[in-house]
């Protein structure tokens, strides 16, 4: 992919095909990361043999993957796709206690302090998780979370619309802001969706507390369009992806993924040999998604399993050219595709997550009567 991604996720996803997935579909299902043929909850097929997964929608694994999971543990996963990680979050929080599923992924740094002050997850420390990376474990010493993936939030251009005009494509948040690009940005509301949230942090993460507010006021002068979320965002206004092209969309600049690139060559017929878009590297937020077995699960066991198989390396391999995002255990490794057209972000603006939980809403408030209403 979340009111945050994919995507997710977008995570945030955010990526053309991943996005037009169906909103609920039953899946092969999961197991345990050593491969064994236990699921984390005891012998084969014990108790329920289907586990639902509660995500955004866009969650996507290869059948392959989860069909050598189903028959090493018996379970099969039923994914519930409940729109963008922050209408799925919020329809939890309505529910905890109660949940729809047994897992949730989709939650991300931009979120993580709501989904865990409203208890909305049953501590479980996955089996490999000493193989995930350590700056993605902001959760480390609890384990109500485990992080499944990263990507960075960041302007997307439309490389040909840039190259007829001969105008240079905006490389920072202060570009964005000049008269040369007025009319052409549309991103994602912040609140209520992930990438909106995350590129509205990036600007406070770049302008600070006390500069993020007159920054938004240029952009809002300078034409910026908000819409409700990413895929309305990326296949509907902005001119460069597949989707925008059929729409005749005309707006040239979009809050997507460094990973969007990817996607776009991956998935055109013929596959091109330069990605038609482009990331402003200078704009780029990074955000961290994550899973949990949520409280009350109806199948604790099949959840546990579920969390183990998420950052196992099959999946994590599997991930990137499905959820266009990056992989957070060690071992895993991206596919060429993945490094040849993505973008390398070395410096993505962040925001400590306690700094996040402390002010997320009043910055989101604050922007919504700036910019929406």
């Amino acid at each position: 992919m979340s009111t945050t991604s994919t995507t997710r996720r977008t995570k945030q996803l955010a990526a053309t095909a991943v996005a037009a997935a169906l909103g609920v579909t039953a899946l092969a299902g999961c197991g345990s990361s050593d491969g064994s043929a236990s699921g984390a909850g005891g012998t084969k097929g014990s108790g329920s043999k289907t586990v639902t997964l509660v995500s955004h929608d866009s969650f996507n694994a290869s059948k392959d993957v989860l069909k050598a999971f189903t028959e090493e543990t018996g379970y099969t996963v039923k994914v519930l796709k409940s729109g963008d990680a922050g209408a799925a979050l919020n329809q939890e929080i309505l529910t905890k206690g109660s949940p729809r599923g047994d897992v949730f992924f989709g939650v991300d740094n931009t979120l993580l302090s709501r989904a865990l002050d409203n208890g909305l997850f049953t501590p479980y420390e996955a089996k490999g998780s000493d193989r995930v990376a350590a700056d993605t474990q902001l959760d480390a010493t609890k384990h109500r979370v485990t992080p499944i993936d990263t990507g960075d939030i960041c302007i997307n251009y439309d490389k040909k619309y840039f190259a007829d005009r001969k105008l240079a494509p905006p490389t920072t948040f202060d570009d964005l802001a000049k008269p040369a690009y007025r009319n052409l940005l549309v991103t994602e509301n912040a609140a209520t969706s992930s990438p909106g949230l995350g590129f509205l942090l990036g600007t406070v993460a770049t302008y600070g507390e006390n500069g993020y507010q007159d920054y938004w006021k240029k952009l809002k002068s300078n034409g910026v369009k908000v819409v409700d979320g990413w895929e309305q965002a990326y296949n509907e206004e902005f001119s460069g992806s597949a989707g925008g092209k059929k729409a005749k969309a005309d707006r040239p600049l979009v809050v997507s993924y460094a990973s969007s690139p990817p996607a776009e060559v991956l998935y055109a017929d013929p596959q091109p040999t330069e990605a038609p878009t482009g990331v402003a590297t200078g704009t780029c937020f990074r955000q961290i998604e994550f899973a949990g077995l949520l409280n009350g699960a109806k199948n604790e066991a099949g959840g546990k399993a579920l969390l183990d198989f998420l950052i196992s390396k099959k999946f994590q391999e599997d991930m990137p050219l499905n959820m266009f995002v990056s992989p957070v255990t060690k071992d895993a490794k991206l596919p060429e595709i993945f490094t040849e057209f993505g973008a390398t972000v070395d410096k993505p603006a962040t925001v400590a997550p306690d700094t996040i939980a402390k002010n997320r809403e009043q910055w989101v408030q604050s922007w919504s009567s700036l910019v929406v209403k």
